[in-house]
């Protein structure tokens, strides 16, 4: 099976690399900003023009803003506009031109409808300090030396990586691996190195193949199993809150850019905005690690895993919330899932999002009208079952599993708004009970203890 897989490591680079990388990037930025304003002055030609009367023949010739397009353009002119463009690679200036035609066509398929989501607005102008120094290579010598240690790039040369780069090489020397490009990226005061390999992944199989696993997400657990296990919350950003606090309060005694008056930021301030980045960094890799942890082993154990499609914007919306909600990972647990489940051989059923999944009974099926947020242990009225919250919302998504049929096996299709679809013609729907109600011929009857009822079907039409 062949996939794409990005492979990260953090480089420990010298004063002399940092600076050609930084030009590097910086050139990236100059081509951006360039073509950028190239492209709005003459949409804002062409508009001026029509707001004059004069009709579509007699506007100002539009350019084009394919990748083609505006590297044709910026060879043209890159002599005029950048003198010094010889001094860095061609990947510099090819990747702000690739992101640039990226934005633009995401910006003209939102306003056609061609885009699912949020609109994507205009792309702006990147600042030398706002914005994210990267750099991406595509063509040239890329490579892993002999010693793992090293990587090689076009233009920058033997750089040293902070850790091993084992794993990669075993699959190049192997032949298993092919590397496309390589990226060049400052997150949180460190450089690391990205690449994009394709790898050919041999076949393999779940340690439990026909083991069935639902996994509730919350805010108090991070995941709860049906199995009954439950993984806790690291709570990562409010383990740091306190030293994040102080140095946010530093950085604010220093003095800092004034974009009004043009006012350059001194090298205190420079240095506590370094501090307050690798503090908010740390956060987000103590995050990734322990979602990559959880889900490669849940990936690796069980044959079917069951998750919910939460409205995590509209959580987000919630301001009591939104906190926790982010430093929990509601969207990047599910999405590291739909590809490791993959890569085992397994499969990932995502459930409705109108699925009552918390306010029905794993005891006998019964769905309540209203369970507030509050309530943390469920209580059933028909049968008296009293199990956890979290648990019993786990064990309806593992029965779930039982009702989907081999061919909705997998991820759901989405629709054209990238939401998934709560039909499916010909397939199996789950049928949400009215509140106080029971299965036929279930009536005053509980399922053992740990075990689940079955739930009722319909087929559409």
């Amino acid at each position: 099976m062949k996939t794409m897989q990005a492979y990260r490591y953090a480089l420990d680079l010298t004063a002399v690399q940092e600076r050609a990388v930084l030009a590097h990037a910086g050139a990236a930025r100059v081509a951006y900003n360039w073509s950028l304003a190239r492209v709005k002055t003459v949409m804002d030609q062409r508009t001026a023009e029509r707001s004059y009367g004069i009709g579509e023949v007699d506007l100002t010739p539009a350019v084009g803003w394919s990748l083609p397009a505006l590297r044709k353009a910026w060879n043209q002119a890159k002599s005029d506009v950048a003198p010094w463009w010889a001094e860095c690679s061609k990947e510099a200036f090819n990747t702000g031109l690739d992101a640039l035609a990226r934005a633009l066509r995401n910006w003209s398929d939102s306003r056609c409808g061609k885009r699912a989501g949020r609109p994507v607005g205009f792309p702006r102008f990147k600042s030398r300090r706002r914005s994210t120094p990267s750099v991406r290579f595509t063509t040239g010598a890329i490579r892993v030396e002999p010693d793992r240690k090293h990587v090689v790039l076009p233009r920058l040369g033997r750089l040293k990586l902070h850790e091993s780069a084992r794993k990669l090489a075993r699959r190049l020397d192997a032949g298993s691996a092919r590397i496309l490009s390589a990226t060049v990226r400052r997150d949180g005061g460190r450089w690391q190195v990205s690449f994009c390999v394709e790898v050919d992944r041999p076949q393999r199989t779940p340690a439990r193949p026909d083991a069935t696993v639902g996994v509730d997400v919350g805010v108090k657990h991070l995941a709860v199993l049906s199995t009954g296990e439950l993984v806790a919350n690291p709570c990562h950003v409010d383990c740091a809150a306190r030293r994040m606090r102080r140095l946010a309060r530093r950085m604010s005694r220093r003095v800092g850019p004034d974009r009004r008056t043009g006012r350059e930021p001194s090298n205190r301030w420079e240095v506590a905005r370094a501090r307050v980045a690798g503090a908010h960094a740390r956060v987000a890799n103590l995050r990734r690690d322990g979602l990559h942890k959880l889900t490669t082993r849940l990936a690796r154990e069980y044959g079917t895993i069951v998750v919910e499609d939460l409205n995590v914007a509209g959580l987000l919306r919630n301001g009591r919330l939104a906190r926790y909600v982010a430093d929990a990972g509601f969207a990047e647990l599910p999405r590291q899932l739909a590809y490791k489940i993959e890569w085992s051989g397994g499969r990932l059923v995502v459930a409705d999002r109108w699925y009552p999944s918390s306010k029905t009974c794993s005891g006998c099926g019964t769905v309540k009208a209203k369970l507030a947020l509050s309530e943390r242990t469920y209580t059933c009225t028909t049968c008296g079952f009293v199990p956890d919250r979290d648990v019993n919302a786990a064990r309806n998504l593992a029965a779930l599993a039982h009702e989907v049929t081999d061919a909705r096996s997998g991820r759901e299709s989405s629709n054209g708004r990238g939401a998934d679809r709560k039909t499916r013609p010909g397939g199996p729907v789950a049928v949400k009970r009215q509140p106080g109600t029971a299965p036929a011929g279930k009536t005053g009857t509980v399922s053992p203890q740990g075990g689940t009822a079955d739930h009722g079907l319909t087929y559409a039409s």
